[in-house]
C-alpha cells in the first residue's frame, strides 16, 4: 500500500512539474508577445512620426474644410500622402494640446515630419486661390488649353503635350478605371481626355502642377458619372459612347427637354444603321469652326466624320455638361421613331421628323442652323 501511495505521489509531482513547465512556457510566450507587440508598436509610432517620403519635396496644396475634426484632417493628410498614420496624427495632436486647426489651404510636403506638418497646420492656412480656370460647357480640349494658358503660367503647348502623355493617361486610367477604361481601349482617339474634363471652375494654387490641375478635372467627371456607371453597363453601352453622344447633344440642344429628344434621335439612327450626320463631328474632324459646311467638308477623311462613318466614332467632340449626360443615359420619345430634327433659329423651337420627306418640308419653312441632323 505504501509503495502504491508513493507511486501516486511521484506521479502527482511529475504532473505538477509538467503543468509548471506548461505555465512557464505560456507565461514566456505571453511575455514574448508583449515584448514583440511593444516593439512593433514602438516602431509603428516612431515610423509614423517620420516623413512620408523624406526624398519627396514636391509641394502639395491641402485643403482643411470648415468644421473638420482632427480625425478627418488626418484622413485627408494620409490620402494626400503627407503623413503615414491618421491615428498617430490624432494622438499626436491631442497629446501636444494643439488648438483646433483653421480652415484654409496649406502648402505641405511628403518630406515633412509629423512635427513639421502639425506646426504648419498650427500656424494657420493663409493661402487662397490665386487663379481660377473656367472650363465652359461644350469646350473642346483645345479650348480648355486656352483657358489654362490664360489663368496659369502653363502654356497651351504644355497642356496639349500632357493630353498626349500616355504615361499620364495610364496613371489616370488606373486611378479611375470605370471612367477611362473605354477611352483608353479606343483606337484613333485624338485626345483620350476629350469629354473627361468636366465643365466647372477650378482653383489653381501656387505650386500646383499641371497634372494636379488636370487630375482635378477628371476627378470631377468621375464624381458626376458615378451615379450612371451601373445603368450604362445595363444598357450595354460604354462611358466613351455615352460621352460621345453627350458631346453632340451638348451642342445640338439648348433645353433639357430637347436634349433628351435629340439623344433619342441619335439612338434611333444608330439602331437603324444610319450615320448620325452631325455637323459637330465634321467641324471636329476639320479641327475648325465654320458657319457653313460644304460638300468637300462633309467628305473629309476622318474617323470623327460621322457623315461618312456610322456609329459613335472614336470618341467625344467636346466636354459635355451633366444635363447632356443625363439626356443620353435617359433619352426620351424613342417610341415616336424620330430620325431627324431641325431647329428654328428665330424661335429656338426644335422640330422632329420620322421621315426624310417630313424633315425636308420642315426645313423649307424655317431658318435653320448649321448643325442639324440631315
Amino acid at each position: 500500500m505504501q509503495q502504491e501511495a508513493d507511486h501516486l505521489a511521484d506521479e502527482r509531482i511529475a504532473e505538477k512539474k509538467v503543468v509548471d513547465k506548461i505555465v512557464y512556457w505560456i507565461i514566456g510566450i505571453l511575455v514574448l508577445l508583449v515584448v514583440v507587440i511593444g516593439l512593433l508598436g514602438f516602431n509603428y509610432v516612431h515610423s509614423s512620426l517620420q516623413p512620408y517620403d523624406q526624398h519627396d519635396h514636391k509641394t502639395v496644396v491641402v485643403k482643411v474644410p470648415e468644421g473638420a475634426t482632427n480625425k478627418q484632417i488626418g484622413a485627408i493628410l494620409a490620402q494626400e500622402n503627407i503623413i503615414k498614420s491618421p491615428m498617430i496624427f490624432n494622438y499626436y495632436v491631442k497629446s501636444h494640446n494643439f488648438p483646433a486647426f483653421q480652415t484654409g489651404f496649406y502648402n505641405l510636403k511628403p518630406s515633412m515630419s509629423l512635427a513639421e506638418v502639425t506646426k504648419k497646420l498650427a500656424d494657420g492656412g493663409s493661402q487662397t486661390s490665386k487663379y481660377r480656370v473656367l472650363v465652359k460647357e461644350g469646350a473642346t480640349v483645345e479650348q480648355v488649353g486656352n483657358a489654362v494658358a490664360k489663368a496659369t503660367h502653363f502654356s497651351k503647348k504644355q497642356f496639349l503635350a500632357l493630353m498626349k502623355d500616355q504615361t499620364f493617361m495610364r496613371h489616370l486610367a488606373k486611378k479611375y478605371p470605370k471612367l477611362l477604361s473605354s477611352s483608353m481601349a479606343q483606337s484613333g482617339v485624338r485626345y483620350h481626355l476629350e469629354g473627361y474634363l468636366y465643365p466647372a471652375t477650378y482653383d489653381y494654387y501656387q505650386g500646383m502642377s499641371l497634372k494636379e490641375l488636370v487630375t482635378n478635372m477628371v476627378t470631377k467627371t468621375d464624381l458626376v458619372m458615378q451615379p450612371y456607371y451601373q445603368k450604362i453597363a445595363e444598357k450595354d453601352l460604354t462611358v466613351q459612347k455615352v460621352l460621345t453622344l453627350a458631346s453632340l447633344v451638348e451642342r445640338e440642344g439648348n433645353t433639357s427637354k430637347d436634349r433628351g429628344k435629340i439623344a433619342g434621335v441619335f439612338f434611333n439612327r444608330i439602331d437603324a444603321g444610319m450615320p448620325l450626320q452631325s455637323d459637330i463631328s465634321v467641324m471636329y474632324a476639320l479641327n475648325t469652326h465654320k458657319k457653313h459646311l460644304y460638300n468637300k467638308d462633309l467628305a473629309v477623311k476622318s474617323p470623327y466624320n460621322l457623315y461618312k462613318n456610322k456609329g459613335y466614332g472614336p470618341g467625344p467632340f467636346n466636354n459635355p455638361s451633366k444635363d447632356s449626360i443625363q439626356a443620353v443615359v435617359n433619352p426620351t420619345d424613342r417610341d415616336k421613331n424620330y430620325l431627324y430634327f431641325v431647329a428654328d433659329l428665330k424661335t429656338g423651337k426644335v422640330y422632329y421628323s420620322q421621315t426624310f420627306d417630313q424633315h425636308t418640308n420642315t426645313n423649307s419653312g424655317i431658318q435653320t442652323r448649321n448643325n442639324d441632323v440631315n
